[in-house]
């Protein structure tokens, strides 16, 4: 086999035999080469050609499947089976049946994922606010252009945008579709490049349509005055904040804040869901809501269903008696998807570049390449009639004399003859002579052709107006605007989502006596059993039963309200409610907090506290003779983190811990023997949970720390012999008289 020449990249030739005895030629290409070459090309043709939408308003799936429904005269016309349309849309996007069917059914009425539907749809489209509900085959469903469509292509035949061929150049489509009002800011729109993302949101199509009209009559008018917000399908309650809005507006990113609508039936003691936010759907709803009731989180809910039916969406929620509606919605906003959070990214393809443009931005880019819309159908229409007068001309002329040109054609002998023969005989062009052959013997009369030649003042008059036109911007923007003005006379419909000026942030809402606030006693075993118990019922039974080989480690009073915090030797912290365990009895084992709290494998717990504000000071104790001292408040988070990393160093085994409020005395024990006593407060407080420590404690190789604990609650008679002067200090051996029967311990 003749080899081929290596490639001037740099690229080597590897052979490698296969199992047949032949050796292909592999080629090694460097990554670099492979990204520029495959890669990039691959992400330019998602970006321009797929996800990203245009300044109509549409990515190009949308745009050739509308182009093909007015091809098929379904605009007006009587609805025809969606897989016919499917069938015919696929000579333009040369991909499946089915993601033309998905894009058509996010474009119909049924669906309803936009504000102005495009699609007249009948038959099973699914729901956009149903994630579970799907939609029938496109061989079942029926489909046509809306009405609205008609300001979609109402200039496409006169020249107002540029037709481009299809993947296979057998037909042309258009670039863009010419639209009488910005579609790009009324459709909402969504997409997924490589290295990039559009999230367009909807708004309401009358207050977009003053809005621009406003722009174009002054570019510097405050949008948000008159395009208050934007407007979602699924209706809900935005809550208005308008330094976020005007974030929006200016640069094109940031976030608004959608809560479901809802209403309290007094007399059946129930709460009715019937609007959401557009973002979520209403079997996640459900789902959150469910395992809310079943962790215990919300009590106050008996029964959940869902009641959506031809009407609409309706979540129906059962109330136990005596719960506050409004206290439970606003648990339910905080907690749940009922209020969500939409995100916009307005990212506009513009002449192929993709641009992150504010509503400003996108009004000014729409009105130009309107105005150049605009102005090319008037060019067009004026030139239709320059040609038109033309033509009346050459009959004007022949007006004079009607017997020469009868009898030019008589007397000419060849067909070929008789245009240039006209020609020659009244000094008109092959154009003129043409139309003038062209008339049917009935209409060679002077009443006909004076009646012809009549139209010719009037032609020049819409001729000169339309020049005029074209050469005047202002004319051109008053087109726009009296565009605009029919266009929101005649489809133009109330908001659906309601703006709430006035309202409370659920973060704002205080949950804490929806906790029940009574005293408990906390008691966790060696081995990691965790038992919560009341008072009363301590007091009928306080032996505490633990298993065998098992016994007590840590114990606390404290309140329902209070955190645990439990550290494992993975130098993790889990943090949960002592309200998340239920009150138990001393009879039994308790709860085994690994289990509990989704510990990893072969994680254990080596120390744990209570707090109700995370106020005080951890003192972690390592082997080697270290101690850090660190804020509780360290491990206080927004977002009520379950588990928290690196909650102390692993740079040495954990010897022991403790949770002190106020500076005091400590007693430090050695596996030698020796003891030291320091004072807390020689120790200053860190902010890091990870840190080092101080050397407290010197120790001899084969020696660690081994036990800590307050000196009050030791046996030492002789406190001054071990108290340090300074510190590191390696302590003093204990005496007799100050070893006692036994020494505390936290381990």
């Amino acid at each position: 086999m003749a080899k081929k020449k290596a490639p001037e990249t740099g690229a080597k030739r590897v052979n490698n035999p296969n199992v047949m005895g032949l050796r292909p030629e592999v080629l090694e290409q460097p990554i670099t080469e492979t990204l520029e070459l495959n890669y990039m090309p691959y992400a330019m043709s998602v970006i321009v050609s797929r996800a990203i939408p245009e300044i109509d308003g549409f990515k190009p799936s949308h745009r050739k499947l509308l182009y093909t429904m007015y091809q098929m005269k379904l605009l007006g016309g009587a609805r025809t089976k969606s897989a016919n349309v499917v069938g015919q849309t696929m000579k333009l996007n040369p991909h499946g049946d089915a993601a033309i069917y998905d894009t058509m059914v996010r474009l119909s009425r049924g669906y309803g994922a936009l504000l102005h539907p495009l699609v007249d749809s009948k038959g099973n489209f699914g729901k956009v606010y149903s994630r579970d509900m799907a939609w029938a085959a496109s061989r079942y469903t029926e489909v046509r252009l809306d009405p609205i469509c008609a300001e979609l292509f109402k200039d496409i035949d006169q020249d107002a945008v540029d037709f481009v061929d299809n993947y296979d150049g057998k037909m042309k489509e258009p670039a863009l579709l010419p639209t009488t009002f910005p579609n790009v800011l009324v459709s909402a729109n969504q997409g997924i490049a490589v290295g990039m993302a559009s999230n367009l949101c909807g708004f309401n199509l009358g207050e977009v349509c003053d809005a621009t009209i406003a722009y174009l009559k002054n570019p510097k008018t405050d949008l948000l005055s008159i395009l208050k917000a934007p407007d979602f399908p699924t209706g809900g309650q935005l809550l208005y904040d308008e330094s976020a809005l005007r974030q929006i507006y200016q640069t094109g990113r940031g976030s608004v804040q959608v809560r479901a609508k809802w209403r309290y039936l007094k007399s059946e003691n129930l709460i009715e869901i019937v609007e959401i936010p557009y973002s979520t759907t209403l079997e996640a709803i459900m789902d959150k809501v469910s395992e809310l009731i079943k962790t215990g989180k919300i009590k106050e809910i008996a029964d959940m269903r869902d009641e959506t039916d031809l009407n609409g969406l309706k979540i129906t929620i059962d109330l136990k008696r005596g719960t506050d509606p409004d206290k439970l919605m606003a648990r339910l906003f905080k907690s749940t998807p009922l209020q969500d959070a939409y995100s916009c990214n307005f990212n506009i393809l513009i002449q192929g570049m993709p641009r992150v443009m504010g509503v400003g931005e996108i009004l000014e880019e729409w009105t130009a390449w309107r105005l150049d819309g605009v102005r090319r159908r008037s060019y067009f229409a004026m030139k239709k009639k320059e040609e038109k007068y033309h033509l009346l001309q050459g009959l004007k002329k022949i007006l004079l004399d009607i017997d020469r040109a009868i009898r030019i054609i008589r007397e000419t002998e060849e067909d070929a003859e008789v245009v240039p023969n006209l020609m020659i005989g009244f000094g008109i062009d092959q154009a003129q002579a043409e139309f003038v052959a062209d008339i049917k013997l009935r209409n060679i009369n002077k009443e006909y052709i004076l009646r012809r030649t009549q139209e010719t003042d009037t032609l020049a008059e819409e001729i000169a107006d339309l020049k005029d036109l074209v050469d005047s911007p202002q004319r051109l923007k008053k087109v726009i605007i009296s565009e605009l003005q029919a266009v929101k006379k005649k489809y133009a419909v109330p908001r659906r989502t309601e703006i709430l000026y006035d309202f409370v942030e659920p973060s704002a809402v205080v949950v804490e006596d929806e906790v029940p606030d009574y005293p408990v006693h906390v008691f966790l075993s060696r081995e990691g059993y965790f038992k919560k118990i009341t008072p009363q019922s301590l007091r009928m039974a306080s032996e505490q039963k633990y298993k065998e080989g098992d016994g007590p480690y840590l114990q606390w009073e404290g309140s329902n309200r209070d955190e645990l915090l439990v550290f494992t030797d993975k130098q993790q912290c889990y943090k949960t409610r002592l309200s998340d365990f239920g009150d138990t009895k001393a009879s039994v084992l308790g709860e085994f907090l690994p289990t509990r709290l989704g510990m990893d494998s072969g994680e254990n717990v080596v120390w744990a506290c209570i707090t109700s504000d995370y106020s005080g000071h951890v003192f972690f104790f390592f082997e080697n003779g270290k101690v850090a001292r660190v804020e509780l408040a360290a491990y206080k988070t927004q977002t009520r983190r379950k588990r928290l990393t690196g909650a102390y160093s692993d740079k040495s085994p954990l010897a022991a811990a403790l949770l002190l409020q106020e500076d005091e005395e400590l007693a430090l024990f050695s596996s030698e023997g020796r003891c030291l006593i320091f004072h807390t407060a020689s120790l200053t407080p860190k902010t890091t949970r990870t840190t080092l420590g101080v050397q407290v404690m010197t120790l001899k190789p084969k020696y660690h720390l081994e036990k800590v604990s307050p000196l009050a609650g030791t046996t030492i008679v002789n406190v001054a012999r071990y108290r340090a002067k300074s510190l590191p200090a390696a302590g003093m051996l204990l005496r007799e008289e100050d070893r006692g029967e036994e020494q505390l311990s936290l381990l």
